[in-house]
């Protein structure tokens, strides 16, 4: 169990820098398409080199630079919003709200739950439903 874990989070990446180009080829030369910020979660869907081919939550597909990623983990908001909550279930308390296309840092999983950080500090428990990522 624990292999095939490790190697579905191997297909994900989050961003390691401030700021990372994503373009729409493997290589600098390659037109610049947006700029992911630091933590944003991507799907690895294919290499070439130095350079990931990756999808984010919104399907759109690009490449970045791998030295530029790490394997933190991250998840994204695909909700129009998501509660954080005291502890893995909707009978905890209500701590915080996260919005759509926020990047949570993920802290800890249970079942259906994810504990996740805000760039705020924020910490709490989310559904695993209304995040995308590993």
């Amino acid at each position: 169990m624990v292999a095939a874990s490790s190697l579905a989070h191997a297909n994900y990446v989050s961003i390691a820098r401030e700021s990372v180009t994503m373009r729409s080829g493997p290589g600098t030369k390659h037109t610049a398409q947006w700029t992911l910020s630091k933590g944003y979660p991507l799907k690895v869907t294919a290499r070439s080199g130095k350079w990931v081919k990756v999808r984010d939550f919104e399907n759109d597909t690009g490449w970045v630079y791998k030295p530029m990623t790490n394997q933190v983990r991250h998840h994204i908001v695909k909700a129009s919003t998501a509660n954080l909550r005291s502890g893995p279930a909707t009978r905890y308390k209500l701590v915080g709200k996260a919005g759509y296309g926020e990047v949570l840092r993920a802290l800890d999983q249970r079942d259906r739950w994810v504990k996740v950080r805000t760039d705020a500090g924020v910490q709490g428990w989310v559904a695993r439903s209304l995040l995308w990522g590993w």
